[in-house]
């Protein structure tokens, strides 16, 4: 049995803070009404968002809003150029492994970027996407999650063709040693739309595994 998913894809570019107030709604639907679990595709206007363990001595330079933000990690920057996925799944039938989880949405990344041809990976300690880029390593896309009532919520930013000056404000996931890349940067091609059907072709691979365990406790 295959639970429904709504694949969803917003044109423009959607303020961080409403897109936070949208997924906490539909996080609380999925866990208190059984809606259907939500996997969003958007662009937000520059930001940059603070996770959970945000240093302030990491925020060199504050040129765009700065948000706080319920996610796990550090400093970020999310602007044009970059698509972002809120991924709203209930964990609570999925094995409540939240460290599964992760590993999973990495995986998911991956796999979407290899059928571009980029050759990524994850590095043990060092959340989120690498790649190889000019023989060093670089990060081409970030991850950040919450987990509510066994509901997830935020996701990942993947750099398509952002401005990458713009992560010069922050020390971006708090990894100075480390400099960040884009498909653009790459030379991939960077239509948005290349991306997203890359991201919803292995999409059914990462969901299946995180496979329906149980039903939701009263």
């Amino acid at each position: 049995m295959q639970m429904p998913i709504e694949w969803q894809v917003s044109p423009g570019l959607v303020p961080y803070p409403l897109a936070v107030d949208v997924m906490e709604a539909r996080a609380a639907a999925i866990a208190q009404a059984g809606a259907d679990e939500l996997i969003w595709l958007l662009e937000h206007p520059s930001i940059y968002t603070a996770g959970t363990s945000a240093d302030p001595a990491e925020l060199l330079d504050a040129r765009f809003p700065v948000h706080p933000s319920g996610r796990g990690g550090r400093y970020t920057y999310h602007g044009p150029g970059q698509r972002i996925g809120y991924v709203m799944l209930n964990l609570a039938l999925r094995g409540r492994d939240v460290r599964c989880y992760v590993h999973r949405l990495e995986k998911w990344l991956i796999d979407a970027l290899a059928e571009l041809g980029v050759a990524a990976y994850r590095v043990d300690g060092r959340v989120g996407i690498w790649t190889r880029q000019g023989g060093a390593e670089a990060k081409i896309g970030a991850i950040g999650v919450r987990v509510r009532r066994w509901v997830t919520l935020h996701g990942f930013s993947l750099n398509v063709a952002p401005d990458l000056s713009h992560f010069g404000g922050i020390v971006p996931c708090g990894l100075p040693d480390y400099p960040v890349t884009s498909l653009e940067q790459l030379g991939i091609e960077t239509d948005f739309s290349v991306i997203d059907q890359a991201l919803e072709r292995t999409m059914r691979d990462f969901v299946d595994s995180l496979p329906i365990t149980g039903k939701i406790e009263a």
